[in-house]
């Protein structure tokens, strides 16, 4: 796609609209940028990105006559407007192409991507591969969903340089040609229903990343999730998985103790899962799906080795944070669905006082809640979610659950509930939305509780571990 002399309206003013329009406008785009919130509502940081010639910027209300004002050859969709918003479904219904953010930067960066998507796990793995790739090539990016919006690296790198990509599948759901030469799918179970409407049509937003592959391009595929193996029937790549269990030729999987990669009749021996400082099985699939997209990338397998050992877990997932009179906090607020909050309480040994709860996506909380007997002393609730989580526990015969109002609250009572060997876990299985503008911001008060508690106890009793 040419952009420089086409007109261009954003819909949506956050992060990745405010690259987006940057971009477009530096390509020689018209820009309209439209955002239903006031200014006073917006970042500030944003709006100043945006602000360049050739972007108009209208906020606070969508106009009736948007259509009408400008002749629009794209529409770019920010990820958090539903694809039934009024202003989307009139763009279709005049024959505008309505593009992902992650599409535009695609057409407009010489950079090779390496995409990653899955409901679970993608933070992780998009942070392991960006460190492996660091220790062999001098020209490495970490974009997309992970924090720094794809426009925003586009236009800096070289034809040379890697652009790591966590997508989610409000990003794919709108792309036209976007395609990675390194795709990774790490699993797909029911997420955003309230967004794409249906679990098929979920399941087929994810496997879009595929859709664009070339015959020499590589496909990532978790072949222990039944969803994510069934496209290896018509992935276009070179199809090079990964698996627990181990693979047959080509891909990386764990035999006799060992995380291996396998090329035909070569076998390289990596590390022991040991030797790993994230914990889970969870995360042992996040370290197989970086190990095999990385060596896709032409990273020797010592290299490789070496990034498995050193990675640490990242912010907001299982982040260990503190000991406070013998009780364990972690942070795990990236954690927005139930599936992800049940890896975490497989993860942590021992029994655990789960804080959880906020906006639920559609999601059914019935698997999750089965686990609390088993893992859970006590549970803390708050949200909007708070109540169909507590219905859930019931139902699993789980009695031991509270009601707050706020993330203090719940870390003050979830340490009071605590006993000493046990862990005060926050993995919310929700959204952030109803209370927080992120999952990062709601982590980053969890911390700030949890670091003053431990201050304050510090000061009244003296030192303690």
């Amino acid at each position: 796609m040419i952009f420089e002399g086409t007109t261009v309206l954003v819909l949506g003013l956050a992060r990745s609209g405010a690259a987006a329009a940057n971009l477009l406008a530096n390509n020689g785009a018209k820009v309209v940028i439209n955002d239903h919130k006031e200014e006073s509502e917006l970042d500030a940081r944003a709006i100043k990105e945006a602000s360049l010639p050739g972007v108009e910027i209208i906020l606070g209300e969508h106009p009736r006559d948007l259509f009408k004002r400008w002749s629009f050859d794209y529409v770019v969709k920010s990820p958090g407007i539903l694809p039934s918003h009024p202003l989307i479904q009139k763009a279709r219904e005049l024959g505008i192409a309505v593009l992902s953010e992650v599409e535009v930067a695609y057409q407009l960066t010489k950079g090779q991507i390496i995409g990653i998507t899955g409901t679970n796990g993608k933070t992780t793995t998009t942070s392991l591969v960006k460190e492996i790739l660091d220790l062999h090539y001098p020209e490495v990016y970490m974009a997309g969903n992970i924090g720094t919006p794809l426009c925003k690296v586009a236009a800096e790198a070289s034809s040379e340089a890697f652009i790591v990509a966590e997508l989610s599948s409000f990003q794919l759901d709108d792309i036209v040609s976007f395609r990675p030469i390194i795709a990774v799918i790490l699993n797909i179970t029911p997420d955003h229903l309230d967004y794409h409407g249906s679990m098929e049509n979920y399941k087929n937003a994810k496997l879009n990343i595929l859709r664009n592959q070339k015959e020499k391009d590589y496909s990532v595929l978790n072949l222990d999730d039944p969803l994510v193996a069934s496209a290896a029937a018509w992935a276009k790549g070179i199809l090079f998985p990964f698996a627990l269990s181990g693979v047959e030729s080509k891909g990386c999987g764990v035999e006799k103790d060992t995380i291996v990669i396998r090329n035909g009749s070569e076998v390289f021996e990596l590390c022991s899962p040991a030797e790993l400082k994230i914990c889970g099985l969870h995360n042992l699939e996040n370290a197989l799906a970086a190990a095999a997209a990385t060596y896709a990338a032409g990273v020797p397998p010592e290299k490789i080795a070496a990034g498995l050992r050193q990675f640490s877990a990242v912010a907001h997932r299982l982040e260990f944070i503190a000991t406070i009179k013998g009780v364990k906090f972690y942070n795990d607020s990236k954690a927005t669905n139930p599936v992800s909050a049940e890896k975490a309480l497989q993860a942590i040994k021992g029994r655990k006082v789960l804080i959880a709860g906020g906006k639920e996506k559609g999601s059914d909380f019935k698997g999750l809640a089965k686990k609390f007997p088993s893992e859970l002393s006590n549970l803390v609730l708050l949200g909007e979610a708070a109540d169909k989580i507590a219905a859930a526990a019931e139902a699993a015969g789980f009695s031991s659950w509270e009601k707050v109002e706020s993330i203090p609250m719940a870390v003050e009572r979830a340490f009071q509930l605590a006993r000493p060997g046990e862990t005060v876990l926050l993995s919310p299985a929700c959204a952030s939305w109803d209370m927080f503008n992120s999952y990062e911001e709601r982590g980053d008060l969890f911390k700030k509780c949890v670091n003053e508690l431990k201050e304050r106890l510090e000061n009244e009793k003296g030192s303690f571990s």
